[in-house]
């Protein structure tokens, strides 16, 4: 699958990757294309073969803080959001803990990594002064070698503290307070992640720039934890918003799973993974946000949604029309859509190729661009379009090889009508296909 790698009506954000046996799980919060808010009162889980990534399974709800249209609450002393929870094994029992807002957060268990997910308690804890009363905001879990249990959390300050064997009650006297550092511009702000990778204790974090996820690495689970660096930023190249994920090991292939937004908000996230690599000595190099997903390339000779975008820039954005539609819309004048990235192959016998858009027409009239790598890389060629919808396409020059495909929108319009027309939509975008 490609980025987003779930199935397009899905929005699941904060995903936290998990493998249990030969299956990997992703545990997240849950969007909604119209909320006004943050997630929803319920948290979905989805599982793929670990041979096969690309297969992914929905098992439904597996726990709510409010009743659905077919299941009931499963706590008893609020029906606020559910954020961002995270999953662990421990004595052949699976465990999620979950943040509930203005409720404090609550573990619950299961037989199954799928659950169904029972309450088992909230927090407990004798932490005095806690700052932030003790919500355990986007918990992170580790289950470490010796079968001790460490919970870390926070919101604009982070902490942890080690949990009894209950898997719900504080260690008296574990509790510590700023364990990832502080100091700008790589302070704190949200999202927890732990993980221990050869040895060394791993904190995925959401740093004050939200856009990106950092890392901090510490010889213990306690820290001190030191800045490493930024593993992804999806706020480079792409309309902004928070990020909250964490890595994972697949068939010996590390991967980072974030999300990145849609429909003009920061409230709609949908789920993307890019392949990671990390170093003998520890640290993991920056990636960049691409298309792929799971997949080693795309094939521009399939038809490529335009929702699989990962450079957006100029203000279009890409929004949920129906459940089966989600175009760019907003283009205007200048605006950059890429994708990353396709495999042409090698066939040198052909000196061009062609493109087709599918596009919605707006009433306004020009050409678009089609060039390789950057929005200032080599021209393939333009493909002018009119006012209405339906597709447009022209021959343009063959490209073998691998390469991003970069789309620059141009208004057809000029002197004293242009600037009347500056701003306007000139199309919206359904997708794209390249043939020979």
């Amino acid at each position: 699958m490609a980025n987003p790698y779930l199935p397009n009506w899905e929005y699941i954000p904060d995903g936290e990757p998990r493998v249990f046996g030969d299956r990997i799980y992703v545990y997240g919060s849950h969007d909604r294309k119209d909320s006004i808010d943050f997630c929803d009162y319920k948290l979905k889980v989805w599982s793929a073969p670990v041979s096969d990534p690309t297969k992914w399974v929905c098992h439904g709800d597996i726990f709510r803080s409010r009743d659905g249209h077919d299941s009931l609450s499963d706590v008893d002393w609020t029906d606020e959001l559910l954020f961002a929870p995270d999953v662990v094994e421990r004595g052949g029992k699976y465990y999620l803990y979950a943040y509930i807002v203005n409720a404090k957060g609550c573990v619950a268990v299961a037989d199954r990594p799928e659950g169904p997910f029972r309450l088992l308690s909230r927090y407990k804890y004798d932490i005095p002064n806690h700052y932030d009363n003790g919500t355990f905001i986007d918990p992170g879990v580790l289950v470490d070698d010796d079968g001790r249990v460490y919970i870390y959390c926070g919101y604009q300050g982070s902490y942890m503290c080690e949990l009894k064997d209950n898997m719900y009650e504080a260690v008296p006297g574990s509790y510590k307070l700023d364990i990832i550092p502080t100091a700008e511009p790589h302070r704190f702000f949200e999202a927890c992640s732990p993980r221990r990778i050869n040895g060394t204790y791993y904190l995925i974090y959401s740093p004050q720039r939200g856009s990106c996820l950092d890392y901090a690495t510490s010889d213990s689970p306690t820290g001190p934890f030191t800045y490493r660096g930024t593993i992804i930023d999806n706020g480079i190249d792409f309309p902004g918003g928070n990020d909250h994920g964490s890595v994972c090991c697949i068939n010996g292939q590390w991967y980072i799973f974030y999300h990145r937004m849609t429909n003009g908000t920061i409230m709609s996230r949908r789920g993307c993974v890019e392949r990671i690599e990390i170093l003998p000595d520890g640290t993991i190099p920056q990636v960049e946000m691409t298309s792929l997903g799971f997949e080693e390339s795309l094939n521009p000779y399939d038809f490529t949604p335009a929702d699989t975008a990962c450079v957006l820039k100029g203000g279009c954005y890409i929004t949920e029309t129906s459940v089966f539609e989600r175009p760019i819309v907003n283009v205007t004048d200048g605006c950059v859509m890429g994708w990353k990235y396709f495999d042409f192959g090698e066939d040198f016998a052909s000196k061009t190729m062609q493109i087709r858009l599918k596009l919605r027409g707006t009433g306004s009239r020009g050409r678009v661009h089609v060039r390789l790598d950057s929005k200032d890389g080599e021209e393939l060629g333009t493909v002018d379009f009119a006012e209405d919808s339906g597709t447009a396409g022209a021959r343009i020059k063959a490209a073998t090889g691998r390469h991003a495909v970069f789309l620059v929108a141009e208004s057809g319009y000029e002197g004293w009508f242009a600037g009347e027309m500056k701003g306007r939509q000139l199309f919206m975008l359904d997708g794209f296909v390249i043939m020979k």
